[in-house]
């Protein structure tokens, strides 16, 4: 450590200066409706016909000095090649992500800054969606999936799990969510979504998923010497968001049910590049596949928030790159070192050699021992392209 600092002071020192600025860039805390309960209640009365006018939380930084001091980092002093490349890269996915939040709630101008950071789903993506839609979900009816938890009595089967971690965060609750629970990395915190009750099923999915993974590597990502860990190498979602549906599957907790709502998610974020409105898709959800209305208004919202948010189609992609990566008997652990990506693995594994970075501390309890028991669930994940 002590060599690597005093070799590439720049490079310590760009990171530092990064740190700084992407604090201000948690997407997630621009692009969620503060209004959805009271947009959903009009857009059931229109009987699904007149759009959400959704409205966000205000932007709290100038996008022009941020750009500006992105910029203005001296990348090309960093000696060492591999991470003056990895920092370029992180200079232009930060400005990426400005570029998103400055135009939440501007339509198009939204959608294709999303577009260029996410991506949007392949056609084999679009097959791999329909193929799930095949396989028929569990029993609905059944006590397991029934709502009973309020988010605050919730709260307490999250502290029981935690126990297995040695670590704190806190747990928040808010109205204004797109998700029913998600890990704020910036605040190290859990927040759930008041407005939902939470069924048996939903926990054990949520424990694994948002403490298991998300609460994991956002600790392990504060420990290293850089601290880009913490904030997000490029393209991370698709990585973080694999390993959490990962983590439900080998806890025994990935369900048909779940995985069709993954599908529902990328034919949702399909349909943005096709033009559709915002009822539209929640038409083309609720009646051609038969979804609930609660529950296609919710991908509905989670897919148009913003002007057109791409992100949700990467859920099932990364939970197909993972479970490939798993079972060719790689290093799930290098992927828990913070918001890391796949296709960063050999620069982890550099960073690591080199005591820029450390071995993740803490590992998903889950990924111990495979305990999924559902053979449907096995043949589906074996069968997407």
């Amino acid at each position: 450590m002590d060599e690597a600092t005093v070799k590439n002071k720049i490079l310590f020192e760009i990171d530092k200066q990064i740190d700084l600025l992407v604090k201000e860039i948690e997407l997630l805390n621009y692009v969620n409706p503060i209004n959805i309960e009271s947009e959903k209640e009009k857009f059931f009365s229109s009987k699904y016909l007149t759009d959400p006018k959704f409205e966000y939380p205000k932007r709290d930084f100038d996008k022009f000095n941020l750009h500006k001091e992105f910029f203005k980092l001296s990348i090309s002093k960093i000696e060492d090649e591999t991470l003056r490349d990895f920092y370029e890269d992180i200079i232009y996915f930060y400005s990426g992500l400005i570029q998103c939040i400055e135009t939440v709630g501007k339509g198009k101008k939204f959608y294709y800054n999303s577009l260029r950071s996410f991506g949007t789903p392949t056609e084999n993506d679009v097959d791999n969606a329909k193929f799930i839609l095949h396989f028929d979900s569990e029993d609905e009816n059944s006590e397991f999936f029934k709502p009973k938890y309020s988010a605050k009595e919730s709260a307490h089967f999250f502290r029981e799990y935690s126990k297995k971690y040695d670590f704190t965060y806190q747990i928040k609750n808010s109205s204004a969510m797109g998700a029913i629970a998600m890990v704020s990395n910036s605040i190290q915190a859990l927040v759930l979504n008041e407005n939902h009750v939470f069924s048996d099923n939903e926990i054990n999915v949520l424990t694994n998923h948002e403490i298991g993974v998300h609460m994991v590597t956002t600790m392990n990502g504060l420990l290293h010497p850089l601290k880009i860990f913490s904030h997000g190498f490029p393209n991370n979602e698709e990585t973080q968001e694999g390993l959490a549906v990962f983590s439900e599957y080998m806890s025994g907790n990935l369900t048909v049910k779940r995985l069709k709502e993954l599908a529902y998610r990328v034919l949702a974020v399909d349909s943005l590049a096709k033009g559709y409105s915002f009822s539209r898709t929640f038409r083309l959800l609720h009646n051609a596949y038969d979804l609930g209305r609660e529950e296609a208004f919710h991908i509905s919202v989670r897919a148009h928030r913003g002007g057109g948010f791409t992100k949700d189609y990467l859920y099932l992609s990364g939970l197909k790159k993972i479970y490939n990566y798993y079972k060719q008997g790689k290093d799930l652990s290098l992927l828990l070192t913070g918001k890391v990506s796949l296709e960063f693995v050999d620069d982890i594994k550099y960073m690591i050699d080199h005591k820029y970075a450390v071995n993740a501390k803490y590992i998903t309890d889950s990924y111990a021992e495979n305990n999924n028991c559902n053979k449907t669930v096995d043949f589906i994940l074996e069968n997407l392209k």
